[in-house]
């Protein structure tokens, strides 16, 4: 089963920066200012009754900080963190070790939440409402069934389809919250104080040319300023000045709207292809090279957000503005 103390150690390379650059607090976490504020009053509360915080879910596109929200939610109420994920919890028996473990107040974090196994979703239920776990021992005619009490805890479960939770689930969680992607000013604040914390100076330009390539997405734009910061580190600069930002981003194929070499590859494909669309995602996937998840979780939510796709009935419509961008004129109906 793959479970860890999130604010305990992780694998080596870039993941061990990361503990080091989450916020610790709500008052450390940048954006997300309706979920942040409602957090901070049932937390409060939740401490004025000396109670555990309700069950939370967070739900949104990838990289927008819902684990690290999960590890601030367990700081605030000064209680630890225990993380694992849906695919992690094979059979029921994995998340009865893991809830059995927990100690009074815990946070349990599950991250992927909408990809746990029927059978191990309804360990759950009882264990959300009543903290309680049922165990049948034995087969047959002569199976009887155990109750075992457990402490109180809190769990945070984070997904990015909340459509994919089935009703009984998302109706036992007390607090459910969206997380949006971030305005251009929210991530240049993250780009900053990431720097800041990697020990690297970058210009205001810079760290707004980086911004604004993120896609609204945190954890890109953490990835972006790794990278740009290697190509200063290599050529002996100090600072990351904008030029600097400016090539490297494009050396990375990273385009002023954020889109990377996949989301070209996506966009000129349905255009040339299939005459800018309907097309079906399945087809885009065969034609890409590229899984329909990927495309679905990962690539379409952004292009969405900014106009250059559309969903019909009849499948994948590319616009006019991402021919506008692509520098392609718009076929004449």
């Amino acid at each position: 089963m793959d479970e860890r103390l999130v604010s305990g150690a992780v694998l080596g390379g870039e993941a061990a920066f990361e503990p080091s650059l989450r916020p610790q607090s709500l008052q450390e976490y940048i954006g997300q200012n309706q979920v942040k504020e409602n957090l901070k009053v049932f937390i409060e509360a939740a401490k004025l009754r000396q109670e555990t915080l309700d069950h939370v879910l967070l739900y949104g596109p990838p990289g927008l900080g819902k684990t690290t929200l999960a590890a601030v939610i367990a700081n605030e109420m000064g209680v630890k963190l225990r993380a694992t994920s849906g695919p992690a919890l094979e059979r029921p028996g994995d998340l009865a070790a893991l809830l059995a473990s927990l100690e009074p107040g815990d946070v349990l974090f599950i991250d992927e939440i909408h990809r746990l196994p029927r059978p191990v979703e309804e360990v759950l239920y009882p264990a959300m409402e009543d903290y309680c776990l049922d165990i049948t021992i034995g087969k047959g005619p002569d199976a009887r069934s155990l109750r075992l009490d457990l402490p109180p805890f809190t769990l945070v479960g984070a997904t990015t389809r909340a459509g994919a939770l089935s009703a009984p689930l998302r109706d036992r969680f007390g607090v459910i919250s969206r997380l949006e992607y971030y305005r251009v000013d929210e991530l240049v604040q993250i780009v900053e104080r990431t720097a800041a914390l990697l020990h690297m100076a970058v210009a205001r330009e810079a760290a707004f040319e980086l911004a604004r390539r993120a896609r609204g997405t945190p954890r890109i734009a953490n990835r972006l300023l790794r990278r740009v910061r290697d190509f200063a580190q290599v050529r002996g600069e100090a600072e990351i000045s904008l030029p600097l930002a400016v090539e490297a981003l494009e050396r990375l194929q990273v385009d002023r709207l954020g889109l990377d070499h996949i989301d070209h590859k996506l966009l000129t494909a349905m255009i040339e292809k299939f005459a800018g669309g309907p097309v079906g995602l399945e087809t885009i996937a065969a034609v890409i090279g590229e899984e329909a998840q990927t495309i679905e979780e990962v690539y379409e939510p952004y292009l969405l957000q900014i106009g250059l796709l559309q969903r019909t009935p009849r499948g994948r419509v590319v616009t006019p503005a991402a021919y506008a961008h692509l520098g392609m004129e718009v076929p004449k109906q």
